[in-house]
């Protein structure tokens, strides 16, 4: 015999999967058009510096640090949370991961301790949201404030330079494979594994669950307050990966890490189709939503164009993003 509660759980599951493989692929569609659109653009515009092999790996090694932390932002708000303090905890990370004292042990000791401090960082957000019951805006705001300000007195708010000794960090930057950095393999790796876990796991399978219907899926079996707890974890060990990327591609520590990246990250985990509201998103739809903002960014640099207006117009695309949301939304409740 069918237990009652597991039908109200199964529209919420089957509305994600279903979503994800009609909705979601027609999106995608849409989002590879615009990175089309935009490359022309670039082409047009800058001709001679657009398509270069130097300008395509600035790029991608720009998107591979925000891009980390855009695959922990998708599983967090699909999971119908917020995470504002990801940029704060990567820069603590960092920091933390390039004081004398870590790198006194190398730099493995080093990819540890940025590691565990972004991990740490998440699971206390997680831990005041899920049982401090505290809204996920205010946690992670607080966290956000914390974290910068915990970067800043660590470091005395002065930059702190890898040593010499510890070059190998460096290396994730300067080695290449086939022409690109490590860097960005070790990014494609991250995506990999995170569309896996989302697409392929229980763990995914729970974080559409309980970001659709939180009730349904207590009533289902799940520990939604662990969940949401292990989401918040995830979310800052993918700042800790960043930090580590960061620090490759800049040989530094700085409390100024990660100004604006939770901006950045949310606003292509939106344009990927991922609903504020949780239950429905992909991370291919999320990276390619980061794509067009690094390319953005990267058209108004070569065509000298003020900064101001490359902020204007990543909030003008962020709203229609959230205005297409809710249409489609109404149209499916029709």
């Amino acid at each position: 015999m069918t237990s009652p509660n597991l039908k109200k759980v199964a529209p919420a599951g089957l509305l994600g999967r279903a979503g994800l493989a009609g909705l979601g692929q027609a999106r995608h569609l849409g989002l590879v058009a615009a990175l089309v659109l935009l490359a022309v653009v670039g082409l047009v515009t800058r001709p001679d510096t657009f398509a270069t092999t130097s300008n395509l790996v600035s790029i991608l090694s720009l998107a591979a640090t925000i891009g980390v932390i855009t695959v922990g932002m998708t599983f967090v708000i699909i999971g119908g949370g917020i995470d504002l303090s990801v940029g704060a905890i990567m820069a603590l990370a960092s920091v933390w991961a390039t004081t004398l004292a870590t790198q006194e042990f190398g730099p493995f000791v080093m990819v540890i301790c940025a590691l565990l401090v972004g991990t740490g960082a998440g699971l206390v957000n997680g831990l005041l949201i899920s049982y401090g019951r505290l809204v996920p805006f205010i946690a992670t705001l607080a966290m956000l404030v914390a974290a910068r300000g915990l970067a800043q007195r660590m470091s005395d708010r002065k930059t702190q330079l890898v040593q010499p000794e510890n070059a190998g960090l460096v290396e994730l930057s300067t080695t290449r494979w086939l022409g690109i950095p490590l860097l960005v393999f070790i990014f494609a790796l991250v995506v990999a594994l995170g569309w896996v876990v989302l697409n392929r796991t229980t763990f995914g399978r729970r974080t559409y669950a309980v970001g659709g219907n939180p009730e349904a899926a207590r009533l289902a079996g799940i520990d939604v307050r662990r969940h949401t707890m292990l989401l918040y974890a995830l979310s800052g060990l993918c700042c800790g990966i960043a930090a580590v990327l960061i620090m490759a591609r800049t040989t530094t520590g700085s409390s100024t890490h990660g100004d604006l990246y939770e901006l950045d990250a949310i606003a292509a985990v939106i344009i990927g189709g991922t609903l504020l509201t949780g239950g429905r998103g992909t991370i291919i739809g999320s990276i390619l939503g980061l794509l067009i903002f690094t390319l953005i960014t990267n058209l108004f640099i070569l065509n000298g164009l003020n900064t101001s207006d490359q902020l204007i117009a990543k909030g003008l695309i962020i709203v229609v993003a959230v205005l297409l949301q809710r249409r489609n939304l109404k149209e499916r409740t029709l």
